[in-house]
């Protein structure tokens, strides 16, 4: 019997089954219903973000601020792809899920190496990727005023909010590949 994988690229085994076409491993998201107004990247396990309209959404942006997970098991029949790794359709009726520690499969970015209890943040279409730390620029030449201080203002960092924490420890190469995390809201 060989080891199961979990997610899908190199992955630690003992961290809990992936559930079969589903993304949410444990917890109870909240569910809201929006319409999908941009299609494009519009995959399960992929943040998004409000469209035109507050009921429209679209794939989230790198550093965006999104309003949740694109869902899967929980669209009805009549919406639901045939598999998580199936595009939705315009004008969808799409589950958008939320929910502080609530475990689902995200999509996590090429050339990644992400350890359990890593940070993650918005990437490209909608995937997640390993935050880096905050830093300050700094160079060679002394800052002998405030007003040459680099402006640090507002909450949100430059790569966007960090929306969810690793649940295994996972490395994609030249593939993109999923990643249990626990979301942050």
């Amino acid at each position: 019997m060989t080891a199961p994988t979990y997610g899908s690229a190199t992955a630690d085994p003992g961290v809990g089954p992936q559930p079969a076409n589903g993304i949410v491993v444990s917890g109870q998201p909240k569910v809201q219903y929006l319409n999908i107004e941009t299609v494009a990247n519009c995959y399960p396990g992929r943040f998004v973000t409000k469209g035109t309209h507050d009921n429209d959404l679209a794939v989230c942006g790198a550093a965006g601020i999104p309003v949740g997970v694109l869902g899967y098991e929980h669209a009805s029949k009549k919406y639901r792809p045939s598999t998580r790794d199936t595009i939705f359709k315009v004008n969808d009726q799409a589950p958008v899920l939320t929910g502080p520690g609530v475990t689902v499969l995200l999509y996590l970015a090429q050339s990644q190496t992400v350890i359990k209890g890593d940070k993650l943040v918005v990437a490209a279409a909608g995937m997640v990727s390993k935050a880096s730390a905050a830093a300050v620029p700094s160079g060679t030449v002394a800052v002998a005023s405030s007003g040459a201080q680099p402006t640090v203002t507002g909450p949100i960092p430059t790569e966007g909010p960090i929306v969810a924490t690793a649940e295994e420890s996972v490395t994609t190469t030249n593939a993109e590949g999923w990643i249990m995390a626990s979301l942050e809201r």
